[in-house]
């Protein structure tokens, strides 16, 4: 059985389909099923979904009448075979490590939810959409706080950047109402936080959402009719409110919560020319031109640090620490042992003003601590002749974060070798570094 089933509902979504279905088919995690339904598409929709059931034996291809999108995912969470459930728009896509993201974000907090920022994206431009600024697991109340100051907003409201237990939703009979035509996501996911003792946090975009035509927020609706559709939602948001906090607690958010009909859909658009907006394909490690071969001696490098560079990037936004700061940890994590400014500058070959900054900053975060100069004249070591900087425990979390990082490296470079092809591999790597370090140090 997959660990994760993702479940993308299909009504004439031609032109997008696609994008969408690949961008799940290449995830970096690959224990999946993908039930792609057909809610009677009057285009090539049917057509393209048995193409890819034909080409993948975990794409499962099902066509049915048209009911509409919350019946047709009701029905793929009964048929799902997955521990996780993983939603998406068949107008959307999702970043190669977004599965990979929710599942240790589930299994590494213990977690009963995962919610993730996203990228809204509106023509060639994008911008990141997220709420809740920590990192650290939620209780259910956690959770209510910080929804409330904007229950309206797509972060909380959509399922889309969230990752459900199966057995939760069958457990407590969680399902989409088919009678509701607005807010049919919010309440599912606020039925569901009801059931969720924890929830975490990943601070990572991991979906492109792209607002189409045809959505209640993309239409001109007039303010009478959204604002009797809100009120109808409002029993049920009240209704969670009572049974989150307690009878004084609910009495001081009461105004906090009657707002809610004032507070209208945010999906987090973005102008083109807004300071937080960014070129579509500029949030990705992008790859040049670099000539292969023998010709370039500098061709494997230079792919293995796009890699490492893509493995970094979660890690970095997570931690709103620059990806300089997540290269100086990571120098830090496999050196194992506390580090000068001069050493850090050796191995990344980072300018030492870029070095110097970025120890300061994360020191003042507390994340690194210095060390004084245990001695100052010419025959010290660089060690005790230079400040030293070592992780903090309440930072261990980064360096849990990178181990995952190298694991994931390793994984990728070694892939589709075999045991002894990688044992062998390793030993000649070992070997010509080796051959390297004798040369350097005898000619120092």
């Amino acid at each position: 059985m997959p660990k994760v089933s993702i479940i993308v509902p299909v009504y004439n979504a031609e032109k997008a389909l696609r994008k969408c279905v690949e961008s799940i088919l290449n995830q970096e995690y690959k224990d999946l099923e993908l039930l792609l339904m057909d809610d009677g598409s009057k285009d090539s929709s049917p057509a393209i979904i048995d193409e890819y059931a034909e080409k993948d034996s975990r794409v499962r291809a099902v066509h049915k009448k048209n009911s509409g999108v919350s019946d047709t995912r009701n029905m793929a969470l009964d048929m799902a075979a997955g521990t996780y459930i993983q939603f998406l728009d068949a107008d959307d896509w999702i970043t190669p490590d977004a599965t990979k993201l929710l599942v240790r974000g589930m299994e590494d907090s213990g977690a009963d939810m995962v919610i993730a920022d996203f990228y809204r994206v509106v023509g060639e431009h994008l911008s990141q959409k997220g709420d809740i600024g920590t990192d650290k697991v939620l209780t259910r109340k956690d959770y209510a706080d910080f929804m409330i100051s904007s229950p309206a907003d797509f972060y909380y409201g959509v399922i889309w950047n969230k990752f459900y237990k199966k057995e939760i939703l069958d457990r407590y009979s969680i399902r989409m109402n088919v009678e509701l035509s607005y807010c049919e996501d919010f309440i599912f996911n606020m039925e569901y936080v009801l059931h969720a003792d924890r929830i975490a946090v990943v601070k990572s975009p991991i979906y492109y959402y792209v607002k189409t035509e045809g959505s209640l927020v993309a239409q001109n609706m007039n303010l009478s009719k959204i604002l009797s559709m809100k009120a109808n939602v409002l029993q049920y948001y009240d209704r969670f409110c009572r049974k989150v906090y307690d009878e004084k607690e609910y009495d001081l958010r009461k105004a906090e919560i009657a707002g809610f009909l004032l507070d209208f859909a945010k999906d987090g658009f973005v102008f083109p020319s807004s300071p937080n907006s960014k070129k579509l394909g500029t949030e990705t490690v992008s790859v040049q031109y670099n000539p292969e071969g023998r010709d370039n001696i500098f061709s494997d490098n230079y792919y293995e640090d796009k890699l490492l560079e893509y493995y970094l990037k979660p890690v970095s936004i997570q931690n709103d620490l620059k990806p300089e700061d997540i290269r100086i940890l990571l120098y830090m994590h496999i050196s194992a042992r506390p580090v000068t400014e001069r050493m850090v500058v050796d191995y990344t070959r980072l300018p030492l003003v870029t070095v110097v900054t970025s120890l300061q900053k994360m020191k003042s975060r507390y994340i690194l601590k210095s060390l004084r100069p245990a001695r100052d004249d010419v025959h010290a070591s660089l060690a005790e002749r230079y400040i030293t900087y070592y992780v903090l425990d309440d930072a261990k979390h980064i360096q849990e974060q990178l181990e995952k990082i190298l694991k994931d490296y390793d994984e990728l470079r070694y892939r589709g070798l075999s045991g002894e092809e990688i044992e062998l591999l390793r030993k000649l790597e070992k070997r010509t570094v080796d051959n390297i370090k004798t040369f350097l140090r005898a000619n120092e």
